[in-house]
């Protein structure tokens, strides 16, 4: 398992029985939501695993070619047109590495919670909907759904069991919420439960969406067995 992406880890205890996984945006690494885990956790919690993967360095196209760290190439300010598929789809290949390896080290799917902001959440989404075997849940921050008529065609009977996180902001410059609406309603469509949430923001996230996505999680590891 050498090929599989660099990155940092953080438990919030021994023999973590949870783990999340959480893909950062474009131009940011692994370190970039680290931060946010003393936020997210409750006290009463199991032990989890927070793995934050570093996606690999690339030349961006809109941004004149410059190499930095992106799940997949951008080539116009549009980002639902002209999509890098094969960018997208090594991107998935390489979580679903990490979801097995999770698999290896005692948490089963259904014990793993994918999370993403941006490009990490749109690979988060395509990700999520091609599984065979469910995760316990699905995390996508301000973003959208990649190659959507792709990943509606390819998504599984199980995976659509999946329950889904959406927060997104209202001015948001980079991926405009009405990208997210459409998204969240293309999933919705498939029989996904989404909680939605909207934000007065632009590309970030807020202290009130950390709250909500906390709840959410207790929700999650409640229902998984904690």
């Amino acid at each position: 398992m050498s090929d599989l992406l660099d990155g940092i880890e953080t438990s919030t205890g021994a023999a973590p029985s949870f783990s999340v996984i959480f893909l950062h945006g474009l131009g940011a690494d692994g370190n970039d939501f680290a931060p946010m885990v003393p936020q997210l956790v409750r006290p009463h919690w199991p032990a989890l695993r927070f793995v934050f993967p570093h996606a690999p360095v690339r030349p961006i196209t809109i941004n004149g070619g410059m190499r930095m760290r992106g799940w997949y190439d951008i080539a116009a300010m549009d980002i639902a047109s002209r999509e890098d598929e094969a960018g997208v789809r090594q991107a998935i290949a390489q979580v679903q590495a990490l979801i097995a390896r999770e698999g290896e080290r005692g948490v089963p799917p259904a014990r793993v919670v994918l999370a993403g902001f941006s490009q990490g959440g749109a690979i988060t989404l395509a990700t999520g909907l091609r599984r065979t075997q469910p995760l316990a849940g699905l995390v996508a921050l301000s973003t959208y759904l990649p190659l959507a008529a792709a990943s509606i065609a390819e998504s599984t009977i199980e995976a659509r069991s999946t329950p889904v996180f959406m927060a997104h902001g209202q001015f948001d410059p980079i991926v405009p919420e009405t990208l997210g609406r459409r998204s969240r309603d293309a999933l919705t469509a498939l029989g996904m439960a989404v909680q939605w949430h909207s934000y007065p923001m632009a590309h970030q996230v807020c202290p009130p969406e950390i709250a909500a996505l906390t709840a959410w999680l207790d929700a999650r590891l409640a229902a998984s067995g904690n």
